[in-house]
């Protein structure tokens, strides 16, 4: 704790002063551009990840980057996508898995899972993501049977995501974008699926148009 605490001070001497017209903009209120759902894992660092800002994502983070379909039951996920969809009317929804994901190796054997029954029923909402990986990746090497295991999860929590009323409207309005990515942590890759063609391939490719548009400016000589 006191390494947080001296972080907390060091924000406040050096980083805020820095910052203070950003902040008092955000003291005013938000407008994310994207609501970024990912993994509880402390090993995903969002605003590194995406070079974000404060402000720039409004962020749910559960074990699994899990997204339950809709019911009639509340839970914080679903009060986040409901309040980011309708209230601050985001026009974009990440949902981003990872490499080495306890969660989802606790998914392919829920049996052993007994001593954390929440974790474990928890877990329940990727079993069609399991299910897949275990008949389409039996004869697949560890490492790419983890990564099916893991882009098939990411595929099925943005199927959840379509079930949600909020989600739903916006979609058929035309205004909202499902996004599914798979962050790679040892090598620094995001890869990005293509509904089109049913894969993933990487951001810098599946984004390649908007990306040169975003970093033009700041390549351009006078």
């Amino acid at each position: 704790m006191p390494k947080f605490a001296a972080g907390v001070v060091k924000f406040q001497q050096e980083v805020f002063p820095d910052n203070e017209a950003l902040f008092e903009k955000l003291a005013k209120g938000q407008s994310p551009e994207a609501l970024f759902i990912t993994c509880s894992d402390s090993r995903i660092e969002t605003g590194m990840l995406t070079q974000s800002e404060p402000g720039d994502l409004f962020i749910v983070r559960n074990a699994g980057n899990i997204v339950p379909p809709h019911t009639t039951a509340t839970g914080s996920t679903t009060a986040a996508i409901e309040f980011a969809c309708i209230a601050l009317n985001v026009p974009h929804i990440v949902v981003c898995g990872h490499t080495e994901c306890g969660a989802m190796k606790g998914a392919m054997n829920l049996e052993g899972l007994g001593s954390l029954p929440h974790v474990k029923e928890w877990l329940s909402y990727a079993r069609a993501a399991v299910d897949i990986t275990k008949e389409i990746g039996k004869n697949l090497n560890d490492h790419d049977r983890n990564l099916l295991l893991l882009e098939q999860n990411v595929i099925l929590q943005l199927a959840h995501l379509r079930t949600h009323p909020a989600v739903a409207v916006r979609i058929a309005r035309g205004d909202l974008r499902l996004h599914g990515w798979v962050y790679d942590i040892a090598e620094g890759e995001v890869l990005a699926y293509d509904e089109a063609n049913n894969c993933f391939e990487p951001v810098s490719k599946h984004y390649a148009a908007e990306v040169a548009k975003h970093l033009a400016p700041s390549h351009r000589h006078d």
